[in-house]
C-alpha cells in the first residue's frame, strides 16, 4: 500500500491535487470552480502518458479550474459511484455534477476543451 502512495504522489505535480474516497465530497462535488479529475492507477501505462499532460494542464490552468487525480484501487467507492470501468478517464464536474466525461489517452487540447466547455 505504501508503494503505490508513493507511486502517485511522484506521478503529481505540486498543482495537481489528491482526490480519494474521504476528500471526494469537499474537494470535488463541493468545489465553487470546475473540477478536472484523472481517474488513474499505478499499474496503467496510458495513466503514466497522460500524467504529463494532466500535470501540464493543472499549471496552465491556475486557479481559473482545480486539477486532480484518483487512484481508482485506493479509492474504489468513487471510482464505482461514477462508473469507471476503464483507466485513464478524465470526468469534468461543475457545481457538484459530472459535466463532461472522456475515456482512454487524449490531448491537452482535448482536455482544456472539456474543462473550459
Amino acid at each position: 500500500m505504501a508503494v503505490r502512495r508513493y507511486v502517485q504522489w511522484v506521478m503529481a505535480s505540486e498543482n495537481v491535487h489528491v482526490f480519494n474516497d474521504l476528500n471526494f465530497d469537499s474537494e470535488v462535488l463541493k468545489s465553487d470552480k470546475a473540477v478536472l479529475v484523472d481517474f488513474t492507477a499505478a499499474w496503467c501505462g496510458p495513466c503514466r502518458q497522460l500524467a504529463p499532460i494532466i500535470d501540464q494542464i493543472a499549471e496552465e490552468l491556475g486557479a481559473e479550474a482545480k486539477v486532480g487525480k484518483l487512484d481508482i484501487d485506493e479509492s474504489p467507492l468513487t471510482a464505482g459511484k461514477f462508473g469507471v470501468r476503464g483507466v485513464p478517464t478524465v470526468m469534468v464536474f461543475r457545481n457538484g455534477e459530472r459535466a463532461e466525461q472522456h475515456v482512454g489517452l487524449t490531448t491537452k487540447a482535448k482536455l482544456l476543451a472539456l474543462v473550459r466547455g
